[in-house]
């Protein structure tokens, strides 16, 4: 289909000016831009990188697992012994293990496959947006893309929802050849790639389809019953891609695969629909507003303790002995979220309109999102919707349907990570990139009307970056720059309305384009820098002001950058807390002692989950069965399997206490380790002295019941 006769100034047609010169070997200035670009986006994402550790151990123990055995592989277990899988779909993780396979099980090789992803998507922004924008929109996005925090934060990191974006970007770009060719087969395909999607992180693959409908049934020139039955032709692809995996589990005996971790009734499907679906809108889980959950009472970072009917409970989300937060998150003081910055349990503020301009979210894409925002009214308003379809029609459609699906989602949804924000950081770029461009084509025709537009999207979003930094306590001297570009550029686009001076209102678009991404830029280097990306709730840099989250030390040079190390493993008389089971260590006394005994066992040791458990699975890649599952609350088994266990000789040791004993299950494997196990001598093995399991108080973390003692079972 045509669309040259509503095509804006900058798009493919145009080949005049600066972005059209040819260059020795073939180069032009675009492709010079867009290297460096791609450059930059590989520094942030590349440097530092021993910092990550082994990255969210929860999924690296998982990718040791699957190097094991193609039943490990397939049902992505989370320990080698194949008791209780990843609580998510296989797609992401499948493409970690390839890494690992050839590159060895560590933290650089799990998190390649996301770092690559995410290169991968500021290329593909490129591309889609340069398709109906031009060259310099496509870079300005490009350029957006590779410097939004959250961005850099998820692909530094193990989860895979990098690898979602980047497939959810390839369907983008099916869909839009669908509309503009108006072939099913493309149709067709981004159904496809949107249900590989699903079978990445499940429901929040399904986040832009309706923009992508949209795009289709609004913007293909053809009749609409036409479209209506190519898109129910989609979707009917769609629905058993998505499911395969699920179906497939779900078909396979129980006794023959792993437990379905973190769903209610041992089901892929039920997890698809309440773990990973409704309980994340309605909050009935984790950091929600709703009723915990019976069998998972915790969160993706596994840390959340389970509620108390205990008066005298400490509040849940206390700071512990060690005066972190548990959830290691990044609670700035102050904002909109109220003392802290908090309001919910994971740091996500407090569901509303302001929502995502709170301090516990406003870090990690929100810097330009007043500019998308004005942006999206603006160029709507600015359109004759009963028109034919033009390219900035379908833009908003596509783009400013995406990032407006998604902000509304993340405004009032019961529980969710910061991290997820990442899914705003693709159209946010087109949407910025496509309002600087709209309104350069708008100053041909209107400078006033455009330098009145720019003044205030830019003003109101430069002032709410001042007020983020400052919110999160991170002013520096680099604050002044971007201040002193904007004064520059409003000062020479003032003079250009009154003077025809040449190429002066391009730089002063440039110079307010420049004030605009400063800050972000600056914050993806703090996050690059000192941002703890390395565990299960990676997210951008949190200012000076947060309780956890950032890395540091002295001699930091960032400004703003903390002074003092917070440390990754909480540790009690030099021997790491939860029996030896910290995030970034192992009891080394400990794994002797098990290693040593139990040489003709199938498990080296029983632990509550896989927080205590995973950091001994990737020290000997050897099966430590989870009780509890990711955090304690899946019933992969009780009492009665432990001492069939035991019987049939599979299993020596157990370590419970803790964040054990939760549940009628875990209830049940105290009451058997009490009755028919023996407590091993705990000196010299940095465990506690105590003789009886202990359970969890409702205290917290940080206190008596982070202790854990061995029991050894049978002969």
């Amino acid at each position: 289909m045509s669309t040259s006769s509503h095509s804006m100034p900058g798009t493919t047609q145009e080949r005049i000016g600066w972005r059209s010169l040819q260059l020795p070997l073939g180069l032009t200035p675009t492709t010079l831009a867009l290297t460096a670009i791609v450059i930059l986006a590989a520094v942030l994402r590349f440097a530092n990188i021993d910092a990550i550790g082994q990255s969210n151990t929860y999924y690296t123990a998982a990718i040791e697992s699957m190097l094991q055995s193609w039943h490990n592989f397939f049902f992505v277990a989370a320990e080698p012994g194949g008791s209780v899988s990843i609580d998510k779909p296989p797609v992401g993780l499948w493409l970690e293990a390839i890494s690992a396979y050839f590159l060895g099980v560590s933290g650089f090789a799990v998190v390649l496959p996301q770092i690559l992803s995410g290169i991968g998507s500021v290329l593909l922004v490129f591309y889609l947006v340069r398709r109906w924008f031009g060259n310099a929109a496509g870079l300005l996005a490009a350029l957006t893309l590779a410097v939004t925090p959250v961005a850099i934060a998820v692909e530094r990191n193990n989860t895979p929802d990098a690898s979602l974006i980047f497939t959810l970007l390839l369907a983008t770009w099916a869909f839009i050849r669908a509309t503009e060719t108006r072939r099913l087969r493309f149709l067709v395909l981004g159904a496809v790639l949107v249900g590989i999607g699903f079978n990445i992180k499940m429901m929040q693959a399904l986040l832009p389809l309706p923009a992508f409908y949209a795009l289709y049934f609004f913007g293909s020139e053809q009749g609409w019953w036409r479209k209506i039955v190519h898109l129910g032709l989609a979707t009917l692809v769609l629905i058993p891609v998505a499911l395969s995996w699920a179906v497939i589990v779900d078909l396979t005996p129980a006794d023959q695969r792993p437990y379905v971790g973190s769903s209610e009734n041992n089901s892929a499907l039920n997890l698809i629909i309440g773990y990973n679906g409704i309980q994340r809108l309605v909050g009935n889980g984790p950091g929600g507003s709703g009723a915990p959950r019976a069998n998972n009472p915790t969160g993706d970072d596994g840390l959340t303790p389970p509620a108390t009917t205990d008066p005298n409970a400490q509040a849940p989300f206390a700071p512990g002995d060690d005066g972190q937060f548990p959830d290691g998150g990044n609670r700035p003081a102050g904002g909109f979220g109220g003392p802290g910055g908090a309001g919910g349990s994971f740091g996500t503020g407090n569901p509303g309109v302001l929502r995502l301009f709170q301090s516990g979210l406003a870090a990690q894409v929100s810097w330009l999102l007043p500019f998308g925002l004005i942006m999206i009214v603006a160029m709507a308003a600015s359109v004759a919707w009963w028109k034919p379809q033009t390219n900035l029609h379908r833009g908003l459609i596509l783009w400013g349907g995406w990032l407006l699906t998604c902000a509304v989602f993340f405004s009032i949804a019961g529980f969710f990570h910061q991290y997820y924000l990442a899914m705003l950081g693709a159209p946010l770029a087109a949407i910025v990139a496509m309002g600087l461009t709209w309104l350069w084509r708008l100053h041909a025709a209107y400078p006033i009307r455009a330098a009145a537009l720019l003044l205030v999207a830019a003003g109101v979003t430069l002032a709410f970056q001042v007020y983020a930094v400052g919110m999160y306590q991170a002013l520096g001297w680099w604050v002044a720059l971007p201040i002193v570009l904007a004064v520059l550029g409003l000062g020479l686009l003032l003079i250009g309305l009154r003077r025809n001076l040449g190429s002066i209102p391009r730089l002063s678009f440039a110079l307010l384009t420049a004030a605009l991404l400063t800050i972000p830029t600056v914050w993806s280097g703090f996050t690059t820098a000192y941002a703890d990306t390395s565990g299960a709730m990676t997210q951008a840099y949190g200012g000076t002001g947060a309780r956890g989250g950032f890395r540091g030390g002295p001699g930091s040079t960032f400004p703003g950058a903390p002074t003092t190390s917070t440390g990754n493993t909480p540790t009690d008389g030099g021997q790491p807390m939860d029996g030896g089971m910290g995030r970034d260590s192992v009891n080394s006394a400990l794994l002797e002692y098990l290693q040593a005994n139990t040489q003709d066992t199938k498990y080296l040791v029983v632990v509550p989950s896989s927080n205590q458990g995973s950091q001994y699975v990737l020290a000997t890649g050897r099966p430590v069965l989870y009780a509890g599952g990711f955090s304690g609350g899946d019933p992969v088994i009780d009492g009665e399997d432990l001492a069939q266990l035991v019987a049939d000789g599979e299993v020596r040791y157990v370590l419970w206490g803790g964040m054990g004993g939760r549940g009628n299950t875990g209830s049940s494997i105290t009451s058997y380790l009490q009755s028919s196990c023996t407590v091993v001598d705990q000196a010299g093995l940095g465990l506690t002295t105590s003789t009886t399991a202990q359970t969890n108080d409702g205290r917290g973390f940080g206190g008596p019941d982070r202790a854990s003692t061995l029991y050894q079972c049978g002969a």
